[in-house]
């Protein structure tokens, strides 16, 4: 697995992007920020690279100009 597909949990987003837990919520919600992938029963994360996609334009980002067969899948944002 290459460094752009790692999978970074919530601390390391929070960290990155600056934004709060809430705030990453609702633009999930919105579909401006990547949706997090389930992991396991209780965890889920983010691939890095969509974050780093995020991070290089926040304000032209669309979750489903993303990777769409990743998205959604742990009970947030669409899908």
């Amino acid at each position: 697995m290459s460094n752009a597909e790692r999978i970074i949990r919530l601390d390391t987003v929070r960290a990155r992007t600056g934004l709060s837990r809430s705030t990453i919520y609702r633009k999930i919600a919105d579909g401006t920020f990547p949706a997090q992938l389930k992991i396991s029963v209780h965890g889920a994360g983010w691939h890095e690279s969509a974050i780093e996609r995020w991070i290089a334009n926040p304000a032209g980002y669309r979750a489903d100009n993303d990777n769409p067969s990743s998205q959604g899948k742990a009970g947030h944002g669409k899908g």
